[in-house]
This record gives structure tokens, sequence and C-alpha cells, in this order.
């Protein structure tokens, strides 16, 4: 890029950056934009991602983006008119409604492109849900995160191919690669989870204590498990993930636990914040979303570290697991099938499970890497900007 030439200047928006796959997102894409020789800046609500914004090379603007209400979006359209103003924003890009709501007035009225990525499910399920939801198929670009997503937007939002664009989610493949990860981060885990029995076979679920997750239904399947006798072999199941404010549900299942005798099998490990080593750690890892999960990152990371998968055959699960030779898909809600894998992982030699976790590390590296998420994502910016974005982050990878 010629020294004259001002940097393109990117801004994502969104409601906070908290641990999710937005945030993560998000980061993700400002570490690639700078790399590729823009400035990249991030308006939204502060969070525990907040200081990779300046690690990664861009700038963080504190901004409640997150509020609904009709005179909230219109105060922070006003506010990211400003911002695009002083900043000389060349293109905006939004990842969820309230946020893309007041994104897209501010940059309908300075003339700036609008690009915005779909990353939830979001369903209509109630009058006005359907307009409110179809601010994020309003760009002149459309990211879906899987194919899934984006079957949806073609045949709920008629968003067209000319506007749509499929870019998947993906793991760091150097983050999740099971020869990078030290015996003291596992040591650590291990005892935040008050683990005794090293030789206890650890069953991961990584989610947020949330109803639609699905850990009533891995309970269920545990209990079916120990009491059908199917595996001689000791095991931990943890539950790695946060609490909802004001939920009631984190409480039900630990009495859930209760009930069906579990409590010598079952940790609740909160937040984590070294995934690769709590995926380093594991047995397998189980993701039994009772609804279709949109891309379902953690599954991708789970095989990047070479993992086995049992996951719940529907949404973007069928794109990213290949059942057999990637992982295990199980019918959805089915605690019986559910526990005959797991205890069938469990009951599998080393050399199997290694086979299986190695063909899962492949089949990320060639279609589900950060890497390739970014330099797609880039490739978009720069069909709005006329710009070299993507060919300048591949250089700088090269250069390395």
């Amino acid at each position: 890029m010629n020294a004259l030439t001002r940097r393109p200047v990117i801004l994502q928006v969104l409601p906070a950056l908290d641990a999710g796959g937005v945030e993560r997102g998000t980061v993700e894409m400002v570490q690639a934009i700078a790399k590729a020789g823009g400035m990249p800046l991030v308006a939204s609500a502060e969070g525990r991602l907040a200081p990779m914004i300046a690690y990664y090379g861009g700038r963080h603007i504190p901004l409640e983006l997150g509020r609904k209400s009709p005179f909230a979006i219109l105060r922070n359209a006003r506010k990211l008119r400003a911002i695009i103003r002083k900043e000389k924003v060349s293109l905006v890009h939004a990842r969820s409604r309230a946020p893309a709501w007041a994104a897209k007035l501010a940059c309908r009225s300075r003339g700036v492109p609008f690009i915005t990525t779909w990353h939830g499910v979001h369903n209509a399920n109630f009058r006005g849900k359907k307009a409110y939801n179809a601010v994020l198929a309003a760009g002149d670009r459309v990211i879906a995160i899987s194919q899934f997503i984006a079957d949806r937007l073609r045949r709920e939002y008629a968003v067209g191919e000319d506007r749509l664009r499929t870019i998947p989610r993906g793991a760091d493949m150097v983050q999740f690669d099971p020869e990078n990860v030290r015996g003291d981060r596992v040591s650590a885990v291990l005892n935040s989870w008050n683990i005794e029995d090293d030789g206890a076979a650890i069953i991961l679920m990584p989610a947020r204590l949330t109803e639609w997750k699905g850990q009533g239904l891995l309970l269920e399947a545990l209990a079916i498990m120990i009491r059908e006798r199917r595996t001689t072999r000791p095991w931990v199941c943890v539950f790695a993930g946060e609490t909802p404010e004001k939920s009631t549900f984190p409480a039900q299942l630990k009495s859930r636990v209760v009930e069906l005798g579990l409590t010598p099998h079952v940790r609740f490990g909160g937040h984590c914040s070294d995934m690769p080593a709590a995926l380093a750690l594991s047995e397998m890892v189980v993701v039994p979303s009772l609804r279709p999960e949109p891309f379902g990152r953690v599954v991708v990371e789970a095989q990047a570290m070479a993992r086995p998968v049992i996951v719940a055959a529907h949404g973007a699960a069928v794109e990213t697991v290949q059942h057999g030779e990637t992982g295990l898909l199980f019918p959805p809600g089915d605690a019986r099938v559910l526990a005959e894998m797991i205890a069938a992982t469990l009951e599998a030699t080393d050399e199997e499970r290694m086979a299986l976790g190695h063909a899962a590390r492949l089949n990320v590296l060639e279609h589900y890497t950060t890497r390739s998420m970014q330099q797609a994502t880039l490739a978009v910016y720069d069909e709005m900007l006329g710009e070299g974005l993507a060919g300048r982050f591949a250089e700088h990878d090269a250069g390395k």
C-alpha cells in the first residue's frame, strides 16, 4: 500500500465484548484488518475481550449498543454517525440486531457501505420479530456463518446471491493444536474442576448453562449409561460454561444431578479461560443442543484439538461433522442413542479414538480455519471498497 494512501477504516459494531462466538469473531477480524493495513475500530460495551482489540492493533470505542428500544436505537444512530464522520470510517460491519439497526441508519445518512453477519438462529416466533431480525438480512453484503443459515436467509428473507456470502467460522489452528498445550495448563484446568481421580475419562460439555444447549439431555443419557452398566471405565462429566444472570436453570440442573444419583460423576466448571487445555483434557466433547446451532464453533475447536465429538444432528453440525469419520451424530433429543455413543467412545481403543481425532483435525484444517474466515471476510470488504485487503493479508502471513 502506498504510504500516501489512506488506510481503510473498518468499524465493527456489537452489543458487548464478553466471551462468545460473535465477540471472538470480532476480535479475529480486528487482527485481520490490522494485518491487511487497515484501521480496525470496534464500538460496543466493555467486556472481558475488550483489551484484545488494542492488543491486535485496533481501537475500542465504548458505546452501549445493545438496547433495543426505538429511542435507544435512534440515539445510537446519531452517535455512530458522529463516529463515522470523525474517524472517516470506510465501512461498517454489524454483527447483532440492535447495533445493526443503529448502524444501518448511520450508514444510510453518511453513504457508507453496510455489511452484516447473521450469527444466531433468530427465530421469528411472534409478530414483529421477523421485521426486527430483517436488518441482518439488509446489508449491502450479508454474511451467513454456515450453509444452514444461508439457506434460511434465501428462503425466509429473500437474500439474493448477489448479496449473500457464506463464510463458516473457524478455529485458530495454532491456539487449538494439541502439540501446543503444555502440562502446566492442563493441570491448572484439572485443579479448577476439582477432579481427584487422574484416571477418570473426562466427558466435556462446553456451553452456557442454558436449557436449549442440552445439559439436561446429557444428564439423562449419563443416567441411562450407569443404569444399564454400559461401561466399566471411570469417568467424570464437566459442564464448562457461564451461568446466565437471573436464570433458574442452573439450580434446576444441579437438583437433577442429585435426583439421578450423578453427584460423584458431574462437575460444574463455570467459565473456562483456557479452552485448548480443557479440550486437551477431555476424552470426548458432547454438544447435545436441543435447537439447531447456527454454526457451533466449539465443535470445530474440539475437532481441531483431535477430540472425538458427539453432536446432535441438526443445524450446521451436519456440515462440520462427518458421521463415523470425523465425529458422531445422534438424533436430536434422543438420550438413549446419546448414551450408547458416549459408552462406545469410552470403550473404544486408544487407537480408534486417535484415528477419529486425527481425521477430525484434518477436516478442520481443510475447511474451517480462522485464517480462511478472515481472508474471505476481507474479500467481502474489498467488494465494497475496491481495496486489496485480502491480498495484503495473505502477503503478511506468507512473509512471516
